[in-house]
């Protein structure tokens, strides 16, 4: 893996900050190896659903080829599962893309765009069933921390994506890399995917 790989993160009103950061914090510090990139519909300021801005660095219409991609949840998917331009930006730059990721409520976005359909997902489990709602051909894992199914990776809520991050970079970078990450954010990581004590709390085992 030689080539510098391009990750794209796509923002959108109301997203959740740390559903961007916390992979973005592991991702980002692959130096030399990932060049990381903010997209959302119009390059510029994005409002998170904390009411702090994140500077896109690209609209949709002059957005680089991804080779990585992220979709963060948040407030604002409820509004982002009706924008018929981010449902077919995801699934062009999806079908491109080496790597897809969702966090939490992100995933229905994936889902509604039908670039799930066939596959293992999960998402935020205090959501679930409206997630679930929005892709009916994908198969919904109701308790896992994070799911792997070919070049896709969804996860659990907010800060399951960082459990995520680590794991695909583990898988794509080695063990001895995201080791090194995960000492050196001082983060105690869950390495077991099917750890997920919300889906309990939540009802749904």
């Amino acid at each position: 893996m030689s080539q510098t790989k391009k990750f794209g993160v796509v923002l959108f009103p109301e997203f959740e900050l740390l559903d961007v950061f916390g992979p973005v914090e592991m991702f980002a510090n692959l130096t030399g190896m990932v060049d990381t990139v903010m997209v959302a519909e119009n390059a510029g300021p994005v409002r998170s659903a904390q009411a702090v801005n994140v500077v896109a660095d690209h609209g949709f219409a002059d957005c680089p080829k991804l080779d990585y991609i992220l979709v963060p949840g948040g407030m604002g998917t409820r509004t982002e599962i009706d924008n018929q331009a981010m449902l077919s930006f995801l699934r062009t730059r999806v079908a491109e893309a080496e790597l897809a990721m969702t966090v939490c409520t992100g995933t229905a976005l994936f889902a509604k765009a039908g670039v799930l359909d066939g596959h293992r997902a999960t998402t935020n489990k205090m959501l679930f069933q409206w997630v679930a709602d929005q892709g009916p051909k994908v198969e919904w894992v109701k308790q896992a921390r994070w799911v792997e199914d070919g070049k896709f990776a969804t996860s659990s809520g907010v800060s399951a994506g960082m459990d995520m991050a680590l794991a695909v970079i583990e898988r794509l970078y080695g063990k001895e890399m995201s080791k090194a990450l995960e000492v050196g954010t001082e983060y105690d990581r869950h390495t077991d995917a099917s750890w997920d004590p919300f889906a309990k709390i939540h009802g749904l085992v």
